[in-house]
């Protein structure tokens, strides 16, 4: 499985973070949760996405999709804004065709929540980070009641 370095927001240690874990990536330093932002492709979707405890924010992209590119540093503001809330996964719709296909994504960026393996919001089209993470707070104040 793939892992990512990911720098810690509290106390700036690298941390290495595997895309697949049991329950959130913290700071082997500070301790505090850590952003969780890696890649899932047909063949590992179900362990990267799928079984994931926190609330999973699944983005369908393309290399060549100009409004992908726009959003996905607004997605990646939304994870580290949210680390230990939310783990963002990745799928490149060209490398992952199977998985565009079982969600019949139609247009990217399509972005899909999902919990527990389940796909509970779904929106296409790129947008402010502050309108993703209005989306991603109200899913999750959902999730809790």
């Amino acid at each position: 499985m793939d892992t990512r370095l990911i720098e810690c927001l509290h106390c700036g240690r690298k941390n290495r973070v595997p895309a697949v874990a049991d329950g959130i990536p913290r700071c082997g330093n500070c301790h505090q949760p850590l952003p969780w932002v890696t890649d899932a492709r047909d063949d590992d979707f179900s362990d990267v996405a799928e079984r994931a405890r926190p609330l999973v924010l699944v983005d369908m992209w393309a290399t060549w999709c100009g409004p992908c590119r726009q959003v996905s540093p607004a997605l990646e503001q939304v994870a580290r804004d949210l680390a230990g809330k939310v783990k963002l996964v990745k799928v490149d719709v060209d490398a992952a065709p199977s998985l565009a296909q079982r969600f019949s994504v139609q247009a990217v960026p399509t972005l899909m929540l999902m919990r527990d393996g389940q796909v509970i919001s779904r929106r296409a089209g790129a947008a402010p980070a502050s309108v993703l993470r209005s989306w991603v707070d109200q899913t999750l104040r959902g999730a809790a009641s």
